[in-house]
């Protein structure tokens, strides 16, 4: 018999997020929360017939903002206050983030990248879920975004942390990672959703650039740019950071998508936040911004197709709301021009890359963590089925059950 801490899931497609052919009728055996074996197992009393459904790793959103603020995420969490009622604590905002890590990890999201949080807090969910207080997908999070001295952070406040020069910009990665941050997040250029910014020019100088890359790099951890217009494009490629944001002009210079693709630059093209901005949220912005996310939109799917063809690593990032839905992000990626084999590996494999994670997570290979997603259907028909909650079947974080038909409680570990 199996041990307590194996599982034994039998009768399964295998969608492995290598891009490989699925895998027919086989068995995948957990062993102390990682993947030991694949294939055609012997069966045993305790094993779970997953009765042809498909297992494929756990979606990764590699571009998150975990924030307790409901107001950035429409549609989530209580209503707005009303005139004449009491003002709300600060602190419910604290329940709300851990409602955000339950929907998320019921929604089939086993790990996020948070690239950028108020006050902090999504490093304090992110201890919340490592000490088991409570039930959420892996995080890792830049803390706060480093910029140069700009309109946005006038905004975003203290999502941001300001700095000038090259010294400035090396002490505030310093100071990030003393804050808890697993990577860093910098602008290079401005941000769409800030009327004072235009997103054409690049916000910090290569030398700044240059200081922070070099810095977080000698220290050990990864650098994601925010990046829209060409010449902060250019500068990110050029220093080498490990993943560009948004990217949506690089299709006008297809040398710089030739150039990522030869230094593995991950692209998160994040086509949701687009699609908000120019379709979703109309109401809550000026119409001047509205009428650059139409264009904008236009350039991101140009540049996801241009990226695809050029062979450089896509990741899925979801930069939208409410929490949850993030497998629209794959759906519109797909519609973008991905096969859906192309877009389940993007927001597994490719996200995992994105983290700095491919070795651990990602995949359903042997050694991999064991972060999988049970689907009932097969998503290489229409990955729009991994939007609906009632296709998931079952959600195992780490080799353990945290989301999952009762009809399998063998699952859980005695």
């Amino acid at each position: 018999m199996y041990g307590a801490f194996e599982m034994l899931l039998s009768n399964a497609r295998v969608i492995d997020g290598t891009g490989s052919a699925p895998l027919e009728r086989v068995s995948v055996l957990v062993e102390d929360g990682r993947i030991v074996e694949i294939g055609e197992l012997p069966d045993d009393e305790s094993a779970v017939d997953i009765g042809g459904r498909t297992i494929m790793p756990g979606l990764i959103d590699a571009h998150a903002h975990l924030s307790s603020d409901v107001f950035r995420s429409p549609g989530f969490g209580p209503p707005p206050e009303l005139h004449g009622e009491l003002p709300r604590g600060r602190e419910l905002g604290y329940f709300i983030l851990a409602k955000t890590a339950r929907v998320l990890l019921s929604a089939g999201v086993t790990s996020v990248r948070d690239v950028g949080s108020y006050d902090d807090e999504a490093i304090a969910l992110r201890d919340a879920v490592r000490l088991e207080i409570i039930e959420g997908p892996r995080i890792l999070s830049c803390g706060r975004i480093i910029s140069a001295t700009a309109p946005g952070g006038a905004i975003f406040t203290t999502m941001y942390r300001e700095a000038d020069g090259a010294d400035d910009m090396r002490k505030a990665v310093r100071e990030q990672l003393r804050r808890g941050a697993d990577f860093v997040k910098l602008m290079a250029t401005g941000a769409r959703s800030v009327l004072a910014e235009d997103p054409e020019p690049a916000q910090m100088t290569r030398e700044e650039i240059s200081a922070i890359v070099d810095e977080a790099h000698r220290l050990g951890v990864r650098v994601a740019a925010h990046v829209e217009g060409l010449a902060g494009a250019r500068l990110a490629v050029a220093e080498r950071v490990d993943t560009i944001e948004h990217g949506l002009s690089l299709h006008r210079e297809p040398a710089l998508l030739e150039e990522m693709a030869e230094r593995g630059i991950v692209l998160v093209p994040t086509l949701s936040t687009f699609h908000d901005l120019a379709e979703r949220f109309t109401d809550d912005f000026p119409p001047a911004l509205v009428e650059q996310a139409k264009r904008q939109l236009e350039e991101a799917y140009a540049t996801l197709a241009a990226a695809r063809e050029l062979g450089v690593i896509i990741a899925m990032g979801h930069d939208s709301g409410p929490p949850g839905d993030n497998a629209i992000e794959l759906v519109r990626m797909v519609d973008g021009g991905l096969s859906a084999l192309e877009g389940v590996c993007a927001a597994t494999r490719g996200s995992a890359t994105a983290l700095g994670l491919s070795s651990d997570l990602g995949t359903v290979t042997v050694g991999a963590v064991a972060d999988l997603l049970v689907i009932d259907g097969d998503p290489l028909t229409d990955v729009r089925m991994l939007r609906d909650p009632d296709r998931i079947w079952m959600v195992i974080q780490g080799g353990k059950v945290v989301f999952g038909d009762p009809r399998a409680p063998a699952l859980v570990p005695a």
